[in-house]
């Protein structure tokens, strides 16, 4: 089994950093956001997530048998996230923003370049690319979502999980998800592929670090 996970963490530190230091993702996290730049937030996210699945499924369905590894491991993944837009869906009803909106709401430029990068990826760089995507979501989700959840929560006057139940439920699943993902990664061993994750870790931290900044 290869060390590839140990590597991607040390080609992708400063992407990863220049996310986890950017003042606005500080200053939310500290304090949490304004109902209305929350709002926004929780549009761009739903994108974000519906794509997710079938980001993935375009992944799954370009993989031979030399990476089957991958590919049944983003069967179960799926699985797991089915659903997940619908969490989205109800945090933004709990703070105002009916479905017709969500549904009516258009991405900003950075979040349709991260999805758009996620779909060429799968189809047209290396399928093994989606497990930088997943790799990025999940230490945004699982060292942030916490904090911000508990900001959100005070900043807005939320009661239980409401407002914030997409956000703080994978601040812990995604800390389960990593560990799992881990072991896929290390299982990467020809250059092309580990290549395409890296990149595609680089363009999703930089892309989602453009989304939170605009919001």
């Amino acid at each position: 089994m290869s060390m590839f996970f140990a590597d991607l963490v040390v080609r992708t530190d400063e992407a990863r950093r220049a996310f986890e230091t950017h003042p606005v993702l500080l200053d939310a996290v500290a304090q949490g956001l304004p109902l209305e730049r929350y709002r926004t937030l929780l549009l761009e996210l739903y994108h974000v997530v519906w794509h997710f699945n079938p980001v993935s499924a375009a992944a799954a369905s370009r993989l031979d048998d030399s990476h089957k590894q991958v590919r049944y491991f983003l069967y179960e993944h799926m699985h797991e996230e089915s659903g997940h837009e619908e969490w989205v869906r109800n945090d933004l009803d709990a703070v105002g923003v009916p479905a017709a909106t969500t549904q009516a709401y258009a991405p900003s430029a950075f979040t349709r370049a991260l999805v758009g990068y996620n779909y060429w990826a799968a189809d047209r760089l290396n399928p093994c690319s989606v497990l930088g995507m997943l790799y990025t979501l999940e230490v945004i989700a699982s060292v942030y979502g916490g904090p911000f959840a508990s900001a959100i929560k005070e900043s807005l006057l939320l009661e239980g999980e409401r407002g914030v139940s997409f956000i703080n439920s994978h601040a812990t699943m995604d800390a389960e998800h990593m560990a799992d993902l881990r072991k896929i990664l290390n299982t990467l061993e020809d250059e092309p592929a580990c290549d395409a994750v890296v990149d595609a870790a680089l363009l999703n931290f930089h892309h989602f670090t453009r989304i939170i900044e605009q919001v």
